[in-house]
């Protein structure tokens, strides 16, 4: 199936993409914890400010090392660390979706569709190839 994405992943994959996509959302996550604290304290500066420019460029290199991965970070509030793995569930186009707080890869959604719309991912049998979750 010829898609929009340049890989699909199967729930095994993303799964073992975790260690990694964690440490880099944990990145996401204290950083912008950081990026808030200073704005508080600069106030009406803070757009100006280089320190804080310079946290948005290391900000955007996070987010490109997600994208090179092959997944998206989702979660623009920073609060909870929503990651999106593009992958095919009964013949759909849909994202795997993780939270950084769970420990592996349980749900997806449709492509055009967010979090609210998560579904648990179909039971698989360990000892075959899933046949409605492939890559």
């Amino acid at each position: 199936m010829k898609g929009r994405f340049k890989k699909y992943f199967t729930v095994a994959e993303a799964n073992q993409a975790l260690p990694l996509v964690r440490r880099i959302v944990k990145d996401i996550l204290d950083l912008s914890h950081e990026m808030r604290s200073l704005a508080l304290i600069l106030g009406e500066d803070a757009e100006a400010n280089p320190q804080l420019q310079e946290m948005l460029e290391e900000m955007k290199g996070f987010l490109k090392e997600l994208e090179d991965v092959g997944c998206f970070y989702k979660d623009w509030n920073f609060s909870v660390g929503l990651v999106d793995f593009p992958a095919i569930v009964d013949g759909e186009e849909v994202y795997l979706c993780w939270r950084s707080d769970e420990p592996e890869i349980r749900y997806y959604h449709p492509i055009d569709q967010g979090y609210s719309a998560r579904r648990v991912l179909p039971r698989v049998d360990a000892t075959s190839p899933p046949p409605s979750v492939r890559s």
